[in-house]
């Protein structure tokens, strides 16, 4: 007999799992599944840009289950709006691939399309796109009725709108992993995740290993989730320099929640991670953000069960602000190192009623229950208030040695084993993707 969780429990549940998530462990159940046929494509010696492109839509509109479309070094300008609507299945996934070793870029004309659209007229599933830079355009990759669908260590920058989007359908199992975004136009955000209105959900997906970084339109999340989506996995990205928050994360409307963890961000002209509810919030670095370091408020939604257990907050303002967490259901803030420079380190603007506070180290206004004082920079290897640095393995000296048991994670922001009832583990920038 199958076990059903509520969102809650199987929250909580999954905050006990000893899971060591590397690479692979972030990839589809298929990955590793060898094409039946390989398709090089190369650009013709003396063809334009243009007809490279040209060739490449030929090309991708004849690939069948099993197919690998392999792409030399070269640019492919696609003038006319491009649908890619090649389907594979879990047994004969199809692959959009660069060459070993090969630049491939993948641009327009002019900012009147996309770059590239996935499953806009029809549903695409089975599908992997690796490698591949794109640029210009609108957005740079907007991926629509898209189910299996994996983003793999693509270049995507200098688009005229949103890097990656998936906000025009619903979108569910998606993969998106180590690749490198910034520099969006429009609204700017790196990854736009569901729909404003809450209609189209992205659900039981990943989004891990990415680089995002230099969010500056006129808005210019990092990486935002918007209300409704579930079920989600956002782990182990290195995101930072953006206008909005680096993170942006609304609620589920009562689905599984959302998982955020082991994530490294800093230097937002906002908050550094704004998160509604219906979230795991753990082993996270957040440093520099000209709001808070962490913000939670009733949005799209309302604040509820939202755990924030085991992150590292160091800012100049308040490491911590709660807009909406007076008499709220599900609300933990455990085994958290919240530092503030100036302002404090939790600031309830409404109360905070109801919320489970313990285990926490705290450096920035009064002394509250569930908190210890902590020293200040010293307690870390090498941090500073403005992420210039950001090595905050605790030094000999640093009070984290008393977390809440009942709260404590088997693993640390490395993936590594937690000793004893440690705060923080070693954390430090890990290597861009």
């Amino acid at each position: 007999m199958m076990l059903k969780l509520t969102p809650l429990a199987l929250g909580l549940a999954l905050l006990l799992l000893p899971r060591v998530a590397r690479g692979a462990d972030y990839e589809p159940s298929w990955a590793g599944i060898a094409p039946l046929r390989t398709i090089s494509l190369a650009p013709r010696p003396g063809a334009s840009a243009e007809a490279n492109g040209a060739a490449l839509l030929k090309a991708a509109a004849a690939l069948r289950p099993g197919d690998r479309l392999e792409l030399a070094a070269g640019t492919y300008s696609v003038a006319p709006l491009w649908d890619l609507r090649a389907s594979g299945t879990a047994e004969a996934p199809v692959w959009i691939v660069a060459a070993k070793g090969a630049q491939v870029v993948v641009t327009r004309p002019n900012a009147k399309q996309n770059v590239i659209n996935v499953g806009q007229g029809g549903p695409v599933q089975y599908l992997c796109l690796r490698g591949i830079e794109f640029t210009g355009g609108g957005h740079g990759v907007r991926l629509g009725q898209c189910r299996q669908v994996w983003i793999d260590r693509c270049h995507i920058h200098h688009n005229n709108g949103v890097c990656l989007s998936a906000n025009s359908a619903a979108t569910s199992r998606l993969y998106l992993t180590r690749n490198h975004i910034h520099h969006g136009g429009g609204h700017g955000e790196g990854m736009y995740l569901g729909s404003h209105d809450g209609r189209q959900v992205m659900s039981e997906s990943v989004i891990a290993l990415n680089h995002v970084h230099d969010c500056r339109g006129s808005q210019g999340d990092g990486i935002e989730v918007k209300q409704g989506s579930w079920g989600n996995l956002i782990a182990e990205n290195h995101i930072h320099d953006c206008n909005y928050p680096c993170l942006t994360i609304y609620g589920t409307g009562g689905k599984a929640p959302n998982i955020i963890e082991r994530n490294l961000c800093y230097n937002s002209a906002d908050s550094v991670i704004q998160v509604q509810g219906e979230a795991v919030v753990r082993n996270n670095v957040f440093i520099n953000g000209r709001g808070a370091g962490i913000a939670s408020k009733d949005h799209e939604g309302r604040t509820l069960n939202l755990q924030i257990i085991h992150n590292t907050v160091i800012n100049r303002g308040p490491a911590f602000r709660a807009n909406s967490w007076n008499d709220r259901a599900g609300l933990v803030l455990a085994n958290n190192v919240f530092y503030s420079q100036a302002g404090e380190a939790l600031h309830f603007v409404n109360g905070n009623a109801g919320v489970l506070i313990a285990g926490n180290v705290v450096l920035g206004g009064r002394p509250r229950p569930g908190c210890t004082l902590g020293h200040g920079l010293e307690d870390f290897a090498d941090a500073t208030w403005v992420a210039t640095r950001r090595e905050v393995t605790p030094t000999a000296g640093a009070p984290f040695e008393n977390a809440d048991a009942k709260y404590l994670t088997a693993v640390d922001f490395y993936g590594r084993s937690r000793e004893g009832r440690r705060l923080s583990g070693a954390i430090g920038d890990r290597r861009q993707p």
